[in-house]
């Protein structure tokens, strides 16, 4: 009874075990091959499968984009510059089937075959065309890989160009040509600054000369007009004295003449000089004297304003019309304001003169 019971036992196990080996677990980015005594059944998907136990063959391949690194090597380019390049490739299974029964090894395939296209794309082109064209020489060894490796049902995604690294007497050579290059540059920035830099010095200093002789200009006008009004006054001033002096000469007589010849004797002893001699007799001179002035021996009575003016004239015949101070001060805020408006107009025509002469900024090369 107990050897039937473990018979029992042994056989749900075993039954169990086979059962557990059938099943195969697929993960959701892989999919799988089910290959039955050597047939190829069918693709199976992510999740939960059952296979035949112990006659069956479960081929799971991924189908995340996978990076292949290309190996590093020395390419000689169309102009014979040695040159060390390295490549990353992006590949993604796209036909399981394919990938499988269509090759080997679909790495090794892709990374052999991106090394042959490498090498042959690169040696096609010169150096300097490599490193500035790596867009170029990308899209190209997509296209090309891509093709081929359309059979193995892999997509080539991407393909990168990770290193460009000319050999040692190639790259001094390149570091040379780019110092060169550089001075040229700094040769040719530096002689542009000296030139917007003299440009400028000679511009302020044409202004600088504008400003002062405008101001001299200025100056000169208004120290003429200031000498133009003082002589206007002196000369009024030395009128108004002769009017006085005339008005006041009217009523001399002879003791009058006397008075003041007495008053100029004393002025002419109280001088320096110790010996004053005169051509006549003193009291001949101040009689002709008094004659000439018309003087008489009576003194005349001195009538009213109204007859020296009948005598002399009014003050407006004889000065003339004489400005008032409120006269004067509106000429010299008119003549201000006049100065102040051919400044402005000189300080425009010097900035025409400036923006005219000034050349125009070099066009920025692209």
């Amino acid at each position: 009874m107990a050897y039937e019971m473990f018979i029992a036992i042994f056989i749900a196990v075993a039954i169990l075990i086979l059962f557990i080996s059938g099943v195969a677990i697929i993960q959701p980015y892989e999919q799988a091959l089910w290959i039955v005594l050597g047939q190829y059944k069918k693709r199976l998907n992510p999740g939960f499968n059952w296979v035949f136990p112990l006659i069956s063959d479960v081929i799971r391949l991924d189908l995340r984009t996978q990076v292949l690194d290309v190996p590093r090597q020395e390419v000689i380019t169309k102009d014979n510059s040695p040159t060390n390049v390295d490549a990353i490739v992006y590949i993604r299974v796209i036909d399981p089937e394919k990938a499988y029964f269509e090759v080997v090894n679909y790495h090794v395939a892709v990374l052999s075959l991106a090394q042959t296209t490498l090498r042959s794309v690169v040696g096609d082109m010169e150096l300097d065309e490599i490193l500035y064209n790596r867009d170029f020489i990308n899209t190209k060894l997509r296209d090309i890989l891509d093709h081929s490796t359309d059979a193995w049902g892999v997509k080539v995604e991407a393909v990168e160009i990770r290193e460009v690294d000319p050999v040692g007497t190639v790259k001094g050579a390149m570091e040379e040509q780019t110092s060169a290059e550089r001075k040229r540059r700094a040769a040719i920035l530096l002689a542009d600054g000296q030139k917007k830099a003299a440009i400028l010095q000679a511009e302020g200093s044409k202004q600088a000369n504008i400003l002062n002789a405008e101001g001299v200009r200025q100056s000169k006008i208004l120290e003429a007009e200031g000498e133009r009004v003082s002589q206007i006054l002196r000369a009024q001033g030395e009128a108004q004295g002769l009017r006085i002096l005339s008005v006041g000469s009217v009523p001399l007589d002879k003791k009058a003449l006397t008075v003041l010849t007495m008053d100029m004797m004393k002025s002419v002893a109280n001088g320096q000089a110790t010996k004053i001699i005169f051509p006549m007799e003193i009291s001949k001179m101040i009689e002709q004297a008094a004659k000439y002035l018309g003087a008489s021996e009576k003194i005349q009575e001195i009538g009213s304003p109204m007859d020296t003016e009948k005598i002399v004239g009014t003050a407006d015949e004889v000065l003339g019309r004489i400005p008032r101070p409120e006269e004067l001060r509106q000429e010299l805020q008119s003549i201000e304001k006049e100065m102040a408006r051919e400044t402005e107009e000189s300080l425009k025509q010097a900035e025409k003169i400036k923006s005219s002469d000034l050349p125009e900024p070099p066009k920025k090369r692209i």
